[in-house]
């Protein structure tokens, strides 16, 4: 294990002792830290992140286990951190698990990372296309001419905005601005007039998809059509995808769009000791994880195991995943 991961899991004494309690009736014992990156507080990243945490946190005195969950940049920068060694654990889109693994796309300078490892995928995340009402915005290729977030470098919006992009013949040089505003800035800059349109990728619903639409007169648009048909044929992780017409203001019919699976990865790094009591903590208080977010309430443990992995899971994962007799 290198230096900087033994930096990044080390050990505390954690004591606890009770007024007029012995010493050796106190708990005491060796803590692990480890961490999970997310993506921006306002995202479903970010709060994926903290309820896993809070599962595990909640068995600490069984595993000696603490989880923390920092916001991050987003999907290539919680791959980028976990090969590098800044992050134990990171959620990530399923495309872009896949071309780490394989090397691919954004990775095709540093090469494969084999040492990757699956955990478990989670919600689905549909690529969202929010503007103005007042923007004259009909189609995505109505974006051309236009002020567009396509998101900060390294997250995964971004990045998926541009393989669509490519897919359609576009260029950043088409909109008369690419944003680069972390998902946590976009809804204010869309209310502000600062741009007329962002783009994100995440689980429904999200907090600033509510903001911007709550508070300025704003709509969700369709994102379909030969391009989209074209990427879903050509890539394993994308499928078709809809958002159900009234939840947000503004767009009371069903939004037609794609999108992919949210997943949890780690490196071979991280101990067989820690991603397993990550997944039982998980899945052991399983309908109390559910009730954490609404993006959560259909998710089914045994389409996580396999949805949307690509990487081979981690040996931690597959001890328990044995345990519950979910895998042979």
């Amino acid at each position: 294990m290198s230096k900087l991961m033994n930096k990044l899991i080390h050990t505390t004494a954690a004591v606890v002792v009770a007024g007029g309690v012995s010493a050796t009736s106190s708990f005491a014992a060796d803590v692990e830290h480890f961490s999970v990156g997310t993506a921006g507080q306002t995202g479903v990243y970010y709060v994926v992140g903290q309820s896993i945490c809070k599962m595990v946190n909640r068995d600490a005195r069984e595993h000696n286990l603490r989880c923390s969950a920092p916001s991050t940049g987003g999907s290539i920068a919680n791959l980028n951190s976990i090969r590098s060694g800044g992050l134990n654990l990171g959620i990530v889109q399923s495309d872009w698990q896949y071309h780490s693994y394989h090397g691919t796309s954004n990775f095709k300078d540093i090469g494969p990372y084999e040492d990757l490892r699956a955990v478990f995928s989670l919600h689905s995340d549909i690529f969202t296309l929010v503007v103005r009402d007042d923007a004259n915005i009909q189609t995505f290729e109505d974006l051309k001419g236009k002020r567009v977030n396509i998101g900060n470098p390294g997250s995964g919006q971004r990045a998926t905005m541009l393989t669509l992009m490519e897919k359609k013949g576009m260029k950043l040089s088409d909109f008369k601005l690419a944003g680069e505003l972390k998902s946590s800035e976009q809804s204010q800059a869309l209310c502000d007039n600062k741009v007329d349109a962002f783009v994100m990728v995440a689980g429904h619903p999200v907090a600033n998809v509510k903001e911007a639409t709550s508070t300025c007169a704003t709509h969700i648009l369709d994102v379909n059509g030969e391009a989209v048909d074209s990427l879903i044929n050509e890539f394993p992780y994308y499928s078709y995808a809809t958002i159900p017409g009234g939840m947000y203001e503004g767009t009371p019919n069903d939004v037609n769009t794609y999108g992919l699976k949210a997943t949890l990865v780690t490196s071979t790094a991280t101990s067989e000791k820690t991603i397993y009591n990550l997944v039982k903590s998980v899945f052991e208080n399983f309908e109390r994880f559910k009730r954490l977010h609404p993006a959560f309430a259909n998710l089914d443990p045994k389409e996580m195991i396999s949805a949307g992995l690509t990487a081979p899971l981690h040996d931690g994962a597959v001890k328990y995943y044995k345990e519950r007799g979910w895998i042979e």
